[in-house]
């Protein structure tokens, strides 16, 4: 049973990614290119429109896999920063602070860069086409 799981592993860790860099990704839309619309925008200039700019760039990035370890390490700072600068000084508690979201991301992003991106990736892609090519 564990090493049927164990092959599903790679395939899983492409899924996380694409799931979790498209939910990223839809910030960055409605931050930068409102869509969807949103009740508030932030002003341009403004650090939560740079965080969108970083979110709309690298979540694309990292959801079409392409240079993902060096996206994912920055997302996983961005959402780092999030959270101290958004919502640590509400309160202790995630919950309680609005901070759950940014706490995920960060983790999930940090082992995105640990791990790569997974075999159905443009990384993964261009790896096989140059090991044929050195073949």
């Amino acid at each position: 049973m564990f090493a049927s799981i164990h092959a599903l592993q790679p395939a899983l860790l492409s899924l996380l990614r694409i799931v979790s860099s498209l939910v990223l990704f839809s910030y960055g839309t409605q931050k930068i290119l409102y869509f969807p619309a949103a009740e508030r925008v932030p002003d341009v200039g403004s650090l939560p429109w740079i965080a969108g700019v970083f979110e709309l760039v690298l979540g694309f990035l990292v959801l079409i896999g392409f240079q993902t370890r060096i996206a994912a390490f920055v997302l996983s700072g961005v959402m780092a920063s999030a959270y101290f600068i958004g919502h640590a000084s509400k309160s202790f508690y995630p919950a309680q602070n609005g901070g759950v979201a940014a706490i995920l991301f960060c983790f999930i992003f940090l082992y995105i860069f640990a791990a790569g991106a997974g075999p159905y990736s443009l990384d993964a892609m261009l790896k096989r086409k140059q090991g044929v090519a050195a073949a």
